[in-house]
């Protein structure tokens, strides 16, 4: 049983709102698994020394476009998977695999939606490119899928679906909402496209009247990607879909943003607010996008750090129902050492969130595997180091999952 033993942490923050951070604790890793807090291990396998910094769960990006591995042809760029895990992005959720080189989104059929998703899950979902857990293969919906599309979807371990290239123009036949009763039924998770037309284009805006109607289970980018429904179906969708989960992505529209996040706060709902990048794609490719977002939500929309972490983390797996971006015992030892870089006046992570300044990452650990050592190569390094005792260096990236069965 490897184990792994982190001291000297100055700040533990869990991700979970319910829950206070921690000042100057440790945490016991065993197996990738979190074992203790606050607690020792007699002879751990390996020792890291937080060095007074700050540790918080990893970043979980809740909305991703893949397409091959770690190449995207949205921005013909290649390792941007290596690159948002140095950013502090342990965890990600494909919200559709769609820059694919001469996908005709006037033409999607059931057969080539759900072809196209079962293969991004047994290739880039499997593959946990640079060690990041890719929820990889969502179905984008699209009219004439029956239940036995969903059937075959489920039996290939795919849960996550998609609203984008549905025609709303025939949102009052029921078939939307017939999708969603089979997803429930099945464990399923549905987002939905909201606001204005994407990069590649979609049917129609998808704004209260649309996004009302059909419920999804998460409302993709909400204050825009790239721009929002207008303010008063903002607020509606908020106030009339109270079970529904909020996503804010980097292609956001600052002004909507806030917008958001003051109706959550006055309604005390901020627990429904998930972040993404929305990337690859127009925005480009990010690697920071999860640390702008929080130091967005913190410093201009007013969040308290921790919660606006929790947002970032926790709240975003659970929407999507993901184990991870929490830091308590019984959960993947997925974690992020990060603090304040040189210059800045913050003393730990959570005041460089709540000042703006984007904190500097030195250790990036996955399952209880250090993917990232020393320091990050996107950001400055933090004003103090960390240190490692006892052990070779781990691997990089961990060994594939096994192909299970299965076709279109």
């Amino acid at each position: 049983m490897a184990t792994l033993l982190v001291t000297d942490i100055g700040l533990l923050v869990p991700g979970d709102r319910s829950r206070e951070p921690l000042r100057d604790t440790s945490l016991v890793v065993e197996d990738g698994i979190i074992t203790g807090i606050g607690a020792e291990h007699p002879h751990p396998d390996r020792v890291l020394s937080a060095g007074g910094l700050t540790v918080i769960p990893g970043l979980v990006d809740g909305h991703i476009h893949p397409t091959f591995g770690e190449w995207t042809p949205a921005q013909n760029a290649v390792g941007w998977f290596h690159n948002y895990l140095h950013g502090g992005s342990t965890s990600m959720v494909s919200a559709g695999e769609l820059h694919i080189p001469g996908l005709d989104f006037t033409a999607l059929t059931p057969e080539l939606v759900l072809s196209i998703a079962i293969t991004s899950k047994h290739t880039t979902g499997r593959m946990r490119p640079s060690g990041i857990k890719v929820n990889a293969g969502t179905v984008l919906l699209v009219p004439g899928m029956t239940e036995d599309h969903f059937d075959r979807a489920r039996r290939e371990g795919i849960d996550q679906l998609k609203f984008i290239f549905y025609d709303w123009n025939r949102l009052g036949d029921g078939e939307a909402q017939r999708y969603m009763s089979w997803a429930h039924e099945r464990g399923m998770t549905v987002k939905m496209h909201s606001g204005g037309v994407s990069r590649s284009g979609s049917s129609r805006v998808a704004g209260r009247d649309v996004v009302t109607a059909v419920r999804p289970d998460i409302v993709g980018h909400i204050s825009g990607g790239p721009i929002p429904a207008p303010d008063a179906d903002i607020v509606a969708i908020i106030e009339e879909l109270p079970e529904a989960k909020l996503e804010v992505c980097s292609s956001m529209n600052y002004r909507a943003t806030k917008l958001v996040v003051d109706e959550l706060v006055s309604r005390n709902q901020i627990d429904r607010l998930t972040l993404g990048t929305d990337t690859p794609g127009g925005t480009g490719v990010i690697p920071r996008g999860m640390l702008r977002n929080i130091c967005f939500l913190s410093s201009v929309c007013g969040l308290d750090p921790a919660t606006a972490v929790a947002a970032g983390t926790g709240q975003t797996a659970a929407a999507h129902g993901l184990d991870t971006g929490v830091l308590a015992v019984g959960r993947p030892a997925d974690f992020v050492v990060l603090g304040p870089i040189t210059g800045s006046t913050a003393r730990d992570g959570l005041e460089c969130f709540a000042l703006g300044d984007l904190p500097g990452i030195a250790a990036v650990v996955v399952d209880g595997v250090a993917l990232v050592e020393s320091r990050s190569e996107q950001t400055p390094p933090p004003s103090r180091q960390v240190t490692w005792h006892g052990g070779a260096p781990q691997p990089a990236v961990p060994a594939p999952a096994p192909i299970r069965s299965g076709c279109c």
